[in-house]
């Protein structure tokens, strides 16, 4: 089975057809107004309009309030909802749409606990994690150690995240072998000083990192 991509953080639609156009599986949506890579309601309109069929529209949400996530729905068709914060199952399902749930591998947190709390999502997403960070997007990878040696049911899809780009994506899907990646500032511009260019996608930048998926399932 081929591992599937997402292009997260999407702003402009020149970066969503890039993505569409590498051959992304979906592209995310940032709601959350914390982060430079948001998107307005009219944003993600133009965005979700331009790209071809078959390509899935994700909203990511922050600890947002039901209005929040509502209004979202309301302004652009999504296919998911993916929660990056502190929200229960119980919130997550109660949109009527398939749901993701990210989890922070920190030190202190139990990821097979974390794994048992959200047994209904169509996803588990396992994110990096620093304190005073963003809660995703942070350029910076997890213990691949810790997911690979968690006896979770792969009849629940799991997608990787943090620190991805095309040097080492390769790498983690022969060690983890996810159901799907989702990558952001792995695929942003740099600047002078090679720092990502938060919501800025690059596209030779997502070119490399298909190639780099396609490569790790051959």
């Amino acid at each position: 089975m081929r591992t599937r991509v997402k292009i997260c953080g999407i702003t402009r639609v020149a970066d969503g057809l890039a993505a569409a156009h590498a051959g992304a599986d979906a592209i995310g949506l940032v709601f959350w107004a914390g982060t430079p890579r948001r998107v307005s309601p009219a944003q993600a309109r133009d965005i979700a309009g331009a790209l071809p069929p078959l390509v899935s529209r994700v909203g990511l949400f922050v600890d947002p309030s039901p209005e929040e996530v509502h209004g979202a729905m309301q302004a652009v068709h999504l296919d998911a909802l993916q929660f990056h914060g502190r929200e229960d199952a119980a919130f997550c399902r109660a949109f009527g749409l398939p749901w993701l749930k990210a989890i922070h591998v920190a030190e202190d947190v139990d990821l097979l606990e974390c794994v048992a709390q959200f047994d209904g999502a169509a996803a588990l997403l396992f994110d990096a994690f620093r304190p005073g960070d963003l809660p995703g997007g942070t350029g910076h990878a997890f213990d691949w150690s810790r997911l690979a040696a968690l006896p979770v049911d792969r009849n629940v899809p799991i997608i990787v995240s943090g620190g991805l780009d095309p040097d080492n994506v390769t790498r983690a899907i022969r060690t983890l072998r996810p159901y799907a990646v989702d990558v952001s500032s792995g695929v942003e511009e740099r600047d002078a000083a090679g720092r990502p260019r938060r919501g800025l996608k690059d596209a030779a930048r997502i070119e490399a990192f298909m190639q780099g998926v396609r490569s790790a399932d051959a």
